[in-house]
């Protein structure tokens, strides 16, 4: 039987049976199969009724259970792996070319302090931004309630989030942000485009970018990210683009006469920023900097490189937890060893 013709069968049954604008789940499908049976208690010989509850219980509940299983699975991920389905299909950087590469896998952190790892956590993220706050309260709970005074991590954490955190926690902030590096080149400075050249009045309210036209406020969002962190956008529009040289590379849409330049300032994720380059570009920040390569790369380098650890055996988030606990403590085994000669 074609799907047209079960829907002309049995679809307006359906709907009504299970009842107009409430939203379909397994345990609806079910309630509806119970109606269906009290209404066949009064009237067993109904054909139809009956050619709708066997629809029901075998096509629409099995799926919608497989479904709601499916769900169940992903939680907040995108993906899973059926063969072991606490794990997130990742892009891995394994051959030769660094081809990105999908396979199932798990986001691995470490903390580390004189190339001992001091806490871990893996997580079914890829991101690493948002693993941050997860990992460094795994490793309080370890470390009694304390955490290290200083954080050191490279660009993948920065974000607003993040840094509030380690300012709730009063921890020195030394991790990076994606446009770190480039803001120091002459290209990035001399660029007419970007946001961060452009002269902003306080007083007005407004900027005025790189060709002398002003972009004045319009209005307020409120942005929320994956893990649930709002962050407050302020948003500012030109009045007119059209004469403007850069316009091709600054309007993604520059070939339209009738749009507008837009941007979108984030203050307190501009002033944490603030707040991290100048300890980055400190004296004892270039210190801090410095640490992070031979710290936890050099680990992950030991783990990887010299024993052989590419691939987790054991499936499972918890049982992968325990098997990558298990390669920490064999090398800070092999560290202490060496340590102490």
């Amino acid at each position: 039987m074609t799907n047209q013709k079960e829907n002309e069968e049995y679809g307006d049954r359906n709907l009504e049976e299970l009842g107009e604008e409430k939203p379909i789940s397994s345990q609806a499908i079910e309630e509806a199969v119970k109606r269906i049976d009290e209404r066949l208690s009064t009237n067993p010989k109904e054909k139809k009724l009956i050619k709708v509850k066997r629809f029901l219980l075998k096509d629409y509940l099995p799926r919608m259970k497989k479904y709601e299983k499916q769900e169940e699975l992903l939680a907040e991920r995108n993906s899973y792996s059926k063969t072991d389905t606490d794990a997130t299909f990742m892009r891995m950087k394994e051959d030769a070319m660094k081809n990105g590469q999908l396979k199932p896998g798990y986001n691995v952190q470490i903390g580390t302090e004189n190339q001992f790892v001091v806490g871990y956590s893996i997580h079914q993220s890829a991101g690493d931004t948002s693993c941050m706050k997860e990992h460094l309260e795994e490793l309080k709970k370890n470390l009694g309630g304390k955490l290290p005074a200083n954080i050191v991590a490279d660009a993948g954490y920065g974000s607003e989030e993040n840094y509030e955190y380690l300012a709730q926690e009063n921890l020195g902030n030394y991790v990076k942000y994606n446009t770190f590096h480039k803001e120091a080149t002459a290209k990035w400075k001399s660029d007419p485009t970007l946001v961060q050249n452009w002269l902003y009045d306080e007083q007005k309210d407004e900027y005025t970018c790189g060709f002398g036209k002003v972009l004045r406020f319009k209005y307020i969002k409120s942005q929320k990210s994956k893990r649930g962190y709002r962050s407050t956008i302020r948003v500012y529009q030109s009045d007119d683009c059209q004469e403007c040289p850069y316009r091709k590379r600054c309007i993604k849409q520059g070939n339209n006469p009738n749009f507008k330049k837009q941007i979108y300032i984030n203050p307190k994720g501009n002033e944490l920023k603030a707040e991290a380059r100048a300890n980055l570009t400190s004296e004892y920040g270039l210190k801090m900097r410095s640490l992070r390569p031979i710290e936890v790369e050099s680990v992950f380098g030991d783990i990887k490189g010299n024993f052989g650890v590419r691939r987790f055996i054991l499936k499972g988030l918890e049982k992968v937890k325990l098997e990558w606990g298990l390669h920490c403590i064999a090398h800070n085994m092999r560290k202490l060893a060496a340590v102490l000669g």
